[in-house]
């Protein structure tokens, strides 16, 4: 992901998001550990993730598709690439989190490998209330 990206990365995050992450957070693209990532077709930005890789340990902080490029694969394609590049950095494990309402979500993280951990109870906000964040994991094993 770089500056010219954000643009777009910002517009999706508003659409995709009913509570979206506050813009300074898109733009910081150098915080500590920060890997972050673009999906383009045709030099359109569909979708990103925000990851973060702490000393081995790589979290999923955001991923997004443009509502327009829904249903059309990307949001595999970008898990795919988180995990390669949590595979390229040896990490030991990957985590994140997913609201518990988002059922598409939770069975493409569920495909790739993550199982349910924890819930964090009420995390999210919500339109009326307050929804549990269900945290996932991945372990990642070296036999070096």
């Amino acid at each position: 992901m770089m500056a010219q990206h954000l643009d777009a990365v910002i517009e999706i995050e508003r659409a995709a998001h009913s509570h979206p992450w506050a813009e300074s957070l898109l733009r910081d693209l150098n915080g500590r550990g920060a890997c972050h990532h673009v999906l383009t077709v045709q030099d359109e930005v569909v979708g990103y993730f925000y990851a973060q890789n702490i000393v081995g340990e790589v979290t999923l902080l955001n991923l997004a598709v443009a509502p327009k490029a829904q249903g059309q694969g990307f949001g595999q394609r970008l898990l795919t690439g988180f995990i390669e590049q949590c595979d390229a950095a040896s990490a030991e494990s990957a985590w994140l989190e997913v609201r518990e309402s988002n059922h598409t979500a939770i069975a493409l993280y569920q495909q790739a490998g993550f199982n349910e951990i924890d819930r964090r109870r009420g995390y999210y906000p919500t339109s009326n209330g307050k929804e549990d964040a269900i945290i996932m994991s991945m372990m990642f094993f070296s036999f070096a």
